[in-house]
């Protein structure tokens, strides 16, 4: 397939990253329809030069995206853009969802002839806002290629890992090394914290050494000074993508006891009313606030 910068692009789904992914196609000069279930989520959007997408209009283009929070939200959407497809267009799903409804969803759009690509990132919203997430495509090779305008504008890097549902796995552990990695964090700053050390110097003390990661030098500052916005990861997120590893290893009777403490913390977190927070919030369980 060819798509090149006339291409015009459907995008479904303008929360954290799908809004800044959206802006980053319009400055970079894609002609760019967006759609949201909230509808004031896309105004910003359409202030920088997006058009409102409604779901009839959908066979109009070539590329469609979606960027939504988990299975069912796809699920729903592509129910809905199902009965407008034509063959030859291209769902590039950047959600991060469970291998086998990817897999299931990648199925049903085949039929259509419609090729599905599962394309989750990370990076978080900063990743998103510069342009420099990774991506972890599943899916036809060749396609993965032919979008290469595309995911140029929003990544660094994208790794073809292999079949269709293989970007979603690789997606899923990323985020079982990240979630469980964070309760980490939160347990080492508060011990740090009750040792008498000046928790604020963690993350410029540790940097460089075998500790250190990008969620080490996000999470410890903001769980040390306890500020908690602008929301960067959402606790009910995480919680998600955990839960899709927990389950994943269970269809390969696979025993990752590590992941599921740590899903059970952020489900005891999110139990309290922290679904919506920041995941540096995690910090709470800890110290018992």
């Amino acid at each position: 397939m060819n798509f090149d910068r006339n291409s015009k692009i459907a995008f479904l789904g303008m929360g954290l990253m799908g809004s800044r992914m959206a802006a980053r196609l319009i400055q970079a000069g894609f002609d760019v329809a967006v759609w949201n279930r909230t509808a004031t989520a896309c105004e910003p959007l359409i202030d920088m030069g997006a058009h409102t997408l409604e779901f009839g209009q959908i066979a109009d283009y070539p590329i469609i995206l979606t960027c939504l929070a988990d299975d069912q939200a796809v699920q729903q959407v592509y129910q809905h853009i199902e009965p407008y497809l034509r063959a030859q267009q291209v769902i590039v799903d950047f959600s991060s969802l469970s291998v086998v409804v990817t897999k299931q969803l990648a199925s049903q759009a085949a039929n259509k002839q419609v090729i599905w690509i599962d394309s989750p990132v990370s990076g978080g919203t900063a990743g998103a806002e510069n342009g420099t997430l990774v991506i972890f495509a599943g899916g036809h090779r060749e396609t993965i290629q032919d979008l290469s305008l595309v995911y140029n504008v929003l990544s660094q890097r994208v790794t073809c890992m292999g079949e269709t549902g293989t970007g979603q796995a690789t997606k899923i552990c990323n985020q079982l090394i990240v979630a469980a990695n964070s309760t980490l964090i939160a347990e080492a700053v508060a011990l740090a914290g009750q040792a008498g050390v000046d928790t604020t110097l963690l993350a410029p003390a540790l940097a460089g050494g075998f500790a250190d990661s990008k969620p080490f030098q996000i999470l410890a500052p903001r769980m040390a000074s306890h500020t908690f916005e602008p929301v960067q990861w959402k606790v009910q997120t995480l919680s998600k993508d955990l839960n899709n590893a927990v389950q994943l290893a269970q269809q390969f009777g696979l025993d990752i006891p590590v992941a599921q403490r740590a899903l059970d913390q952020l489900h005891s977190h999110q139990s309290r009313g922290f679904a919506e927070a920041d995941l540096a919030t995690v910090i709470h369980q800890v110290e018992k606030i």
